[in-house]
C-alpha cells in the first residue's frame, strides 16, 4: 500500500474507503482528483469544512499565501471547483534549507452539492480564509461564475 505527502492512499478507491472518509458525498470530486495529482509536483491541497445548515451548506477553507485576484471559483453541473495558486518566497541566497516543508504550487479541489443554487452562491475571501456560501434549491441552474467578494 502506498501512501502520498498528505498520508492518502494513493491507487484505486475500494469499498472500504467509504467507509474511512469523513464527506465522501461531498468530495468524490476531491477523491478523484487525488488520485490524479498524487504523483505531481507542487499539487497541495488546502483544509476544508463545510457545514449543513438545513437551508444551504457554508464551505470554509483555509489558504494561506493565496490573494483573493489569483483565486478562482467554479460552479458547474453540481460541482464547487477552487483553485488559486501559491507561491513561496525566495530565501536568501547565502544560506540553505534546513526543512522544506512548504511548497510552490495550485491549490485545486472540488466538491459535489447537488442541491445547490447556483444563482445565490455567495463567497468572501478575508486573511486566507474563504468563505462560501451554497444555499439549498430543488431546481439548480447548470453553469455559473462566483464573484469573490
Amino acid at each position: 500500500m502506498d501512501f502520498n505527502s498528505r498520508g492518502r492512499r494513493t491507487g484505486p478507491v475500494t469499498i472500504f474507503d467509504l467507509f474511512s472518509r469523513p464527506l465522501t458525498d461531498f468530495d468524490y470530486a476531491d477523491s478523484y482528483a487525488d488520485q490524479e495529482s498524487s504523483n505531481r509536483e507542487g499539487a497541495e491541497s488546502f483544509l476544508v469544512d463545510i457545514y449543513d445548515c438545513g437551508r444551504g451548506y457554508i464551505l470554509t477553507a483555509e489558504m494561506p499565501g493565496v490573494s483573493k485576484d489569483n483565486l478562482q471559483l467554479d460552479f458547474e453541473d453540481g460541482v464547487l471547483s477552487i483553485k488559486a495558486p501559491h507561491h513561496q518566497q525566495a530565501p536568501d541566497a547565502l544560506g540553505h534549507y534546513l526543512l522544506q516543508e512548504r511548497v510552490s504550487g495550485l491549490y485545486q479541489r472540488a466538491f459535489a452539492f447537488d442541491d445547490a443554487d447556483s444563482s445565490a452562491i455567495e463567497a468572501s475571501f478575508e486573511n486566507g480564509l474563504l468563505r462560501v456560501v451554497l444555499p439549498k434549491l430543488s431546481c439548480r441552474q447548470h453553469r455559473s461564475s462566483i464573484e469573490i467578494k
